[in-house]
């Protein structure tokens, strides 16, 4: 079957542009069956920059097998191999797909928790030790994540691809423009329907996420002050990890830590995230969606936390370019409809109902 030519402008986009990969270099490519046209489509265009593949391929099914099964020495052991290979490596390109997006519903969240405690400074070497590593985390249409966002897999197609192959280029001069103003700010305000929510921000530590981070991309993001969060939020959009959904999500912060929560659905669930390490009741993200393709919700945190007119919070880590403060075993994002209030930073409304005022 011949290969959709928007898989290979993707492998392309994402060698080039968003990991600029260099003869000589070691590129971690990992993704499931899924994507198995992606995969090779990125294995050909890095071999045919210079750089040396390494795939990690991981077959659909098995973390459920784990969580019911595994013991506890078997939770508690470290991957030093993959360990291993991702220090030695200088890029990582991540795919995320699924065969079944309830993979994880029955699994028992306390070993899962205890896994990502395990295996996250893997994961917080990746995403934070830059130049070192340089990592890229790819949607890729499937199936199941089509019918997770309510479309067919045509619609999901297109709708995919339309979020990625876009000028960068053009959009990222936009985002800066809105990031500047942010960066020389000191406290955001968010307030309006479902929301009243103060906080300082490291803003000269601000991201623009303009396709080097996530494909698709288009956020800025930045790390609140530690303890400066004061005030309520409650999300309007569901918030899954591990299989599980969460609705209705209200957190009320008190000094930066979560006093109060609750969720109209696994209520439960939450409460044991927000309990899964000392920091983890903290938030480390403050995030605005801008990826002008993105305007539903598909229940992926890839394409989400992109939607114009949203903000998000992310429970636990804080990342190192943001200058961090907060390590944690989770990262978590709470995405937040803001077309119905405002976002003031320094006593001055920047975005209100979602259009900007900058």
């Amino acid at each position: 079957m011949p290969i959709d030519l928007r898989t290979q402008q993707l492998a392309k986009l994402i060698v080039d542009y968003s990991v600029f990969v260099k003869r000589g270099e070691k590129v971690v490519i990992s993704g499931s069956e899924e994507a198995r046209d992606f995969i090779v489509a990125l294995y050909k265009e890095v071999i045919l920059r210079g750089a040396h593949p390494i795939l990690r391929f991981r077959p659909s099914g098995l973390s459920a097998f784990f969580y019911k099964y595994a013991n506890k020495e078997q939770i508690e052991k470290f991957p030093d191999e993959f360990d291993y290979i991702v220090k030695n490596a200088q890029k990582y390109i991540g795919i995320t797909t699924e065969d079944n997006t309830r993979e994880l519903t029955s699994a028992d969240p306390k070993k899962m928790t205890e896994r990502e405690k395990v295996t996250s400074s893997i994961t917080n070497y990746i995403c934070n030790e830059k130049p070192k590593i340089y990592r890229v985390t790819v949607a890729f249409p499937c199936t199941a994540l089509a019918q997770e966002a309510d479309m067919d897999l045509t619609e999901y197609e297109n709708f995919v691809y339309g979020a990625c192959l876009q000028d960068w280029e053009k959009l990222s001069k936009k985002m800066n423009k809105i990031a500047n103003r942010f960066r020389k700010g000191k406290e955001v305000h968010l307030i309006g329907e479902n929301v009243d929510l103060k906080f300082k921000i490291h803003g000269k530590k601000l991201v623009v996420s303009d396709g080097k981070e996530n494909m698709p991309d288009g956020e800025i993001f930045m790390a609140p002050v530690r303890d400066s969060l004061n005030g309520w939020i409650k999300f309007e959009y569901p918030a899954a990890e591990y299989g599980k959904e969460v609705t209705g999500i209200y957190l009320k912060f008190e000094n930066g830590k979560v006093i109060e929560s609750k969720a109209s659905k696994n209520e439960d669930f939450l409460k044991q995230m927000l309990a899964t390490d000392e920091n983890s009741s903290y938030v480390g993200e403050f995030g605005i969606g801008m990826n002008p393709k993105i305007n539903k919700f598909t229940k992926r945190i890839i394409f989400d936390e992109k939607i114009n007119g949203t903000i998000h919070l992310a429970l636990g880590l804080a990342y190192k370019e943001n200058g961090g403060g907060n390590d944690s075993a989770i990262h978590w994002d709470l995405i937040k409809d803001m077309r119905h209030a405002r976002i003031i930073l320094d006593g001055k409304v920047v975005q209100n109902k979602g259009v900007w005022k900058i």
